[in-house]
């Protein structure tokens, strides 16, 4: 029986597109699959920040930012908390991760016409001790076009390999089975769904008009994680954080199912580290949706007072943009699911950016102007929009009122307003002089210390209480799915493992389904910025090794 192509790859998110593009360059054929229509090219990635992990960068440089390999395998071994048998691989993956994020990553990037927004951002500082979880530096580069920027070079190589007559793209193909036909997988089977012309990101039919049966002679496995599946989700969920949430919001668009995780681990591949997972706690509901129950992350400056349901801060050093799982976990132990921001428009108007490629048309757009005027605003236009009709928010001149319009957000009025009150108070007297022993406030004053912050990111020290920063505002946050840290188990040559520990023959995994590589490359927790960059290193890896396997 002739081979359909050299290779056939499952998923054409940014994993798969890398991989494909490697292929291509090895001069091998390829059909890449998948379930969604074409204008869905890119996955996940399309909707992204951009923001990638670089160690030692000439952005990092000129903002006098001192990097080293040593401090960030430091940094990403504290974080990761490798403590399973099974951590052998994706340990090896984070080390050579962090050798590709301090080598020739930006460089490859920048050859393929890649770059980069000049301030670097702090995301996940940690707050614990020096071997302990979080970025020691500022590491979170922006890409300049956000997701679609990155996108664009790898779908331009891909294409080009259509071009060629190297590269079939078979869009609206679901895989639901991987089988053999001599020893090694060679078989891709599913279903052929009926032709959709939803819009980027919306969510397609899945009923089937026919089917399929594909031979290659390897399998790439690039179909992403289970984040917009919230029964897998809850299924997964780590006992170590408590309850799964009854409501949860949606980082990624449905068709992010997780359902050929499943097919890959029937034809005998490894799944490894599925309670580990990436969820956001500072989600809020998109008043412009896109999918279902779309959220969208605010990504913090270090300025708001972060509260419990009942109206408590949240302890040392849970404060906004140091700590996700470290967040989430204390959350999921108050017996409630949601928090609050309260902070006043000066802080939101500098502090406040909000993740998605969509509410940064200024970076997207790869706008000079728009930056501009961004930095000049009282108030960027994305996130007034969300002041103004957003369903979490809430804005008024004096605190009774706002305390008001917190508790008729919820089930029940948990937030008392003299306490509020006393709590504010209380940090506020904490800014009259440059001693304190408010440890948020110190946190503040050392974020101010970087440029980077001092400019774009964190607000200058002041009451929130005081009538000139005003309006007060309230944000009620929401537990926002997004990334599964877990998945197939793989070697440093992408090829998947089974349960024995052996490669299952003609089957690669890269991406999220492989846990950005090796079953879980980032342990337990993330530094930020690496998703994206897992899923280049790892696809590129993918496609390497089977061009250079293939007869």
């Amino acid at each position: 029986m002739a081979y359909d192509a050299d290779v056939i790859v499952i998923g054409a998110g940014l994993a798969g597109l890398a991989a494909t593009a490697e292929l291509v360059d090895a001069g091998r054929k390829v059909i890449l699959l998948d379930q969604e229509p074409e204008q869905s090219v890119g996955g996940q990635a399309h909707w992204s920040f951009g923001g990638l992990f670089f160690v030692d960068s000439p952005e990092q440089r000129r903002l006098r930012i001192k990097d080293s390999h040593a401090l960030a395998l430091q940094d990403w071994m504290g974080t990761a908390g490798f403590d399973r048998e099974e951590d052998h691989w994706p340990r090896r993956w984070a080390e050579a991760y962090v050798d590709f994020a301090s080598g020739e990553k930006r460089a490859w990037l920048h050859g393929q016409g890649v770059r980069f927004f000049p301030v670097v951002g702090w995301a996940e500082r940690g707050g614990y001790d020096a071997g302990g979880h979080g970025n020691s530096v500022p590491r979170f580069h922006i890409t300049w076009g956000t997701g679609p920027g990155l996108v664009a070079p790898f779908e331009r190589r891909v294409r080009e390999g259509v071009a060629r007559g190297l590269v079939e793209l078979r869009f609206r193909h679901r895989v639901t089975g991987l089988g053999r036909s001599a020893g090694s997988v060679d078989t891709v089977t599913g279903e052929v769904l009926v032709p959709s012309g939803a819009d980027r990101g919306r969510a397609s039919s899945r009923e089937a008009a026919g089917a399929f049966e594909l031979r290659a002679q390897a399998v790439i496995v690039t179909s992403g994680g289970i984040g917009g599946n919230h029964d897998l989700v809850r299924r997964n969920w780590p006992e170590r954080l408590g309850t799964p949430p009854r409501k949860l919001l949606s980082g990624v668009p449905a068709h992010v199912d997780g359902l050929m995780l499943d097919v890959a681990a029937e034809a005998g591949g490894n799944l490894i580290n599925g309670d580990r997972m990436w969820h956001y706690t500072e989600g809020i509901e998109n008043w412009n949706p896109i999918w279902a129950r779309h959220g969208i992350r605010i990504l913090p400056g270090p300025s708001s007072v972060w509260l419990d349901a009942t109206g408590n801060r949240l302890p040392v050093p849970l404060f906004p943009g140091f700590d996700t799982l470290g967040t989430l976990e204390h959350i999921m132990r108050t017996g409630h699911e949601h928090t609050w921001f309260v902070l006043n428009q000066r802080i939101i108007g500098k502090e406040f950016t909000l993740s998605g490629s969509e509410q940064n048309p200024d970076l997207t757009g790869r706008s000079v102007r728009g930056v501009l005027q961004r930095a000049r605003a009282d108030v960027p236009a994305p996130v007034k929009a969300f002041m103004d009709q957003g369903a979490d928010f809430v804005v008024e001149r004096e605190l009774p009122a706002l305390v008001r319009g917190m508790n008729a957000l919820t089930d029940e009025p948990l937030i008392d307003g003299a306490a509020l009150h006393r709590t504010l108070t209380a940090r506020d007297r904490e800014i009259t002089n440059p001693f304190t022993k408010d440890s948020q406030i110190t946190a503040i004053r050392g974020a101010r210390a970087y440029l980077g912050d001092r400019l774009i990111r964190a607000a200058a020290p002041h009451a929130i209480l005081d009538p000139a920063a005003g309006p007060l505002v309230a944000v009620r946050l929401n537990i926002l799915t997004r990334k599964s840290l877990g998945g197939l188990q793989t070697d440093l040559s992408s090829r998947v493992l089974t349960e024995a520990g052996e490669p299952l023959p003609g089957v690669y995994a890269a991406g999220e389904a492989a846990g950005f590589g090796g079953g879980g490359v980032h342990g337990y927790r993330s530094l930020e910025g690496t998703f994206l960059g897992g899923c280049l290193f790892s696809g590129r890896t993918a496609g390497r090794a089977a061009a250079k396997a293939l007869a």
